[in-house]
């Protein structure tokens, strides 16, 4: 027979909005930043570079990992990219960098790809894949653009913006799983797991009032 094993989620990166998506799905993830130099991987792929650097989080964290015994521990590698006019566009580069990009997205349409990379560590096996939305940019006017750029948000995130902070009202509207650009889609999460025989809902947790301790909801066969 079976051992029924509670599971973990290792989420490798230091995104609190990666984090609250998971959270807000009944997931309380451990966080564990990867540290990985983003400027190692170098192509003109979009969806491969997102996915690449994704693998490299997942692998950075797991070569740190102590898995407890009688535990089943998952780790879950996350990045994004802007796929805009031809270009890949991470985070900017400084203030003048999300400026300029904003003068030309503003009005138009880009691509927000998300590459997941998921690593059954007690297992040894990986589901990985990229999420794509169409992301369409409001014609927004100078002094919004810089009152933007000078809240500092567009500086921490791919493409210069977001859509679950400052960012939302300067979208339009977007074409696929609004996850996917906040930098971590759900579904695709969900997808991933069964590919590893596993089910989301063995990963839901209850919070106990205050948030001090978690008690795990499901569990999962080893």
């Amino acid at each position: 027979m079976s051992e029924t094993l509670p599971l973990r989620l290792v989420l490798a990166s230091a995104s609190p909005a990666r984090r609250k998506l998971l959270q807000a799905a009944g997931i309380e993830p451990d966080v564990l930043v990867s540290g990985v130099d983003e400027s190692l991987v170098v192509t003109d792929r979009a969806e491969e570079l997102c996915l690449e650097l994704a693998r490299l989080k997942a692998q950075a964290v797991l070569t740190r990992l102590s898995p407890g015994a009688g535990q089943r521990t998952l780790v879950i590698g996350c990045d994004s990219v802007l796929a805009f006019d031809g270009e890949i566009l991470g985070k900017p580069a400084d203030p003048a960098d999300a400026t300029e990009r904003w003068l030309r997205m503003r009005g138009r349409s880009g691509v927000l790809h998300s590459g997941h990379c998921l690593i059954d560590v007690s297992a040894g096996r990986r589901a990985e894949a990229v999420g794509s939305t169409i992301v369409h940019f409001a014609d927004i006017s100078d002094d919004e653009i810089a009152a933007y750029v000078a809240s500092g948000e567009p500086l921490a995130v791919a493409g210069a913006f977001t859509i679950d902070g400052l960012g939302g009202p300067f979208v339009e509207r977007i074409e696929g799983d609004p996850g996917t650009v906040v930098g971590l889609s759900m579904p695709l999460l969900r997808r991933l797991l069964a590919e590893l025989d596993l089910r989301i809902t063995d990963l839901w947790t209850k919070v106990a009032p205050g948030g001090q301790s978690v008690e795990p909801l499901g569990n999962v066969r080893s």
